[in-house]
């Protein structure tokens, strides 16, 4: 480790050395978040500046801008080389999703610089939905925040295992080894029921370039890695839900040039497809063969995830965008109601009787939120109940679709398991969700026979006591109005038998018990 940092252009004079995109090199994606102004964007241009990732011109405009929008007086304010909107420049702070592309010699990054804004969340959401790991930033004069929390709870429910905890500006406390000891104890306590697989704490100090690129001298109490270091090193392989099990595609395209070729184009969400394959197409559950697999390079022998493909079938089946290919022995099932963890992004409050659209994969559809279970206290992580959601809440809810769609559990499956809420008049996007597993309902008790008897008859026992009282008043002889109310008695324990035991048979009209606490 210590050859290789040695090899890096020290930080004061970095060279930007433009590199050949290496097929060979593992790529990572992740994000920068945290709460406002912990320096997400200075971290990642500073990564860039001392890495000598930045070309030259692209330095002789950092240093124009620096004195037109810099906030650190003459010196460089790397966060202008990812804040590129005139807002964003004014304000200070970052409001869009900034996605950068570089490679070092040992591997290729793509970055999403996220806002720490709370009212930014859904942008923060975005960035995630595709990262690996996130780099999450603590002031290390401030702690931790709610935002911290949030983006952490954010992370964890859409799938991201592995966490940088990069305590920034130590220098505004003077590089205090204790105080970083504190914030990573605190942080890892914090957290410790969102199931990261690895939390590594770096000290550091963006602005100074402190253990971003180069080892600290100020911090000789500090031996973990540096930033960078850990990037190039850490491993992700078989972390994400996107890859292994059973071949799916979600149809984003039906391609019919002409007569003699019918087409299903999309990209593929899991597994590996090999003309010949036996394959399902949900939601009609009709079943085929895998003819050809068609590229704008040719025919491919095999397919795998992550591949943009179009498929050929030996049968002519009606599918169209939304449709999923699968493999014949795939798991995945269609929904017309599915439970979600509901990040809601829209300042007003979701309307439960109306209908927004939903977008599921390449799917689209009308739904409507039948129930709030409950929501999530960003400080505890733990469920409350809420009557309506405001802006930025987590909350597990359940979502009645207009017609069944294919999906499954974002934890398994990103492409079927993620998806949007837009609100038809408007069309907004007012809330992100992530599909979770479907609790098993109660088993329905059987109504049996003697069930049904025993009803009737006690219902009709009550029932026909008034029956011999108005009998006696009219007749004025227990014989006779006994008589009545027997024969009534007996008459209509038969019909509510013969009544209770028909419907039963029938499944119309039943509601699902209610959904067991969460």
């Amino acid at each position: 480790m210590e050859t290789a940092l040695a090899d890096r252009p020290a930080a004061p004079s970095p060279v930007y050395a433009p590199r050949a995109a290496d097929p060979a090199l593992t790529r990572l994606r992740f994000l920068t978040c945290g709460s406002v102004d912990d320096g997400k964007s200075t971290l990642i241009g500073r990564l860039l500046h001392d890495a000598g990732l930045v070309p030259t011109d692209q330095l002789g405009t950092l240093h124009q801008d620096s004195r037109r929008y810099g906030t650190n007086g003459a010196a460089l304010d790397f966060a202008l080389l990812v804040d590129g909107l005139a807002a964003e420049r004014e304000q200070g702070i970052t409001i869009d999703v900034a996605y950068r592309y570089f490679a070092t010699p040992r591997r290729a990054f793509i970055v999403a610089d996220t806002p720490g804004h709370e009212q930014y969340t859904r942008n923060m959401a975005t960035g995630a939905s595709g990262a690996e790991l996130a780099v999450i930033l603590v002031d290390a004069s401030k702690g931790i925040l709610a935002q911290t929390r949030r983006h952490s709870f954010i992370a964890a429910i859409l799938g991201i295992r592995h966490v940088v905890l990069a305590v920034n500006k130590m220098d505004l406390v003077g590089c205090d080894g204790a105080v970083f000891d504190t914030l990573e104890n605190d942080y890892r306590d914090a957290v410790a029921t969102l199931g990261f697989t690895s939390i590594t704490a770096i000290p550091l100090s963006a602005r100074e370039g402190d253990n971003v690129v180069q080892r600290s001298a100020r911090m000789p109490w500090y031996h973990g890695p540096t930033l960078l270091d850990h990037l190039e090193q850490i491993d992700v392989v078989g972390d994400s839900p996107r890859g292994p099990g059973a071949f799916r595609l979600p149809v984003q395209w039906v391609n019919r040039p002409d007569a003699r070729f019918r087409g299903y184009a999309g990209t593929i969400a899991a597994g590996i497809v090999r003309p010949g394959d036996a394959v399902r197409v949900l939601p009609g559950g009709r079943t085929s063969h895998v003819a050809r697999i068609v590229t704008a390079d040719g025919d491919l022998a095999e397919a795998s995830a992550g591949q943009a493909i179009t498929l050929t079938l030996t049968d002519e089946i009606d599918i169209s965008r939304g449709d999923v290919i699968c493999a014949v022995d795939d798991d995945v099932r269609t929904h017309d109601h599915i439970d979600a963890l509901l990040l809601w992004t829209d300042d007003a409050p979701p309307r439960l009787a109306d209908a927004y659209d939903i977008r599921l994969g390449t799917a689209r559809a009308s739904a409507r939120i039948s129930t709030v279970h409950h929501a999530v206290d960003i400080h505890s992580f733990t469920p409350h109940a809420v009557e309506s959601l405001a802006a930025n809440s987590i909350a597990r809810v359940t979502l009645r679709l207009d017609r069944a769609l294919p999906a499954s559990p974002y934890t398994q499956d990103r492409e079927l398991g993620g998806f949007i809420l837009i609100d038809p008049l408007t069309h907004a996007t007012v809330a992100l969700g992530m599909v979770q597993p479907t609790e098993p309902e109660p088993a329905r008790p059987a109504e049996r026979r003697w069930r049904s008897f025993a009803k009737a008859v006690t219902w009709r026992i009550t029932g026909s006591f008034d029956t011999f009282v108005l009998g006696w008043l009219i007749t004025g002889r227990y014989d006779i109005a006994g008589g009545i109310a027997g024969a009534e008695m007996f008459t209509k324990i038969a019909l509510f038998y013969l009544h209770e035991r028909a419907w039963t048979s029938l499944s119309w009209g039943r509601v699902a018990p209610p959904s067991p606490p969460r």
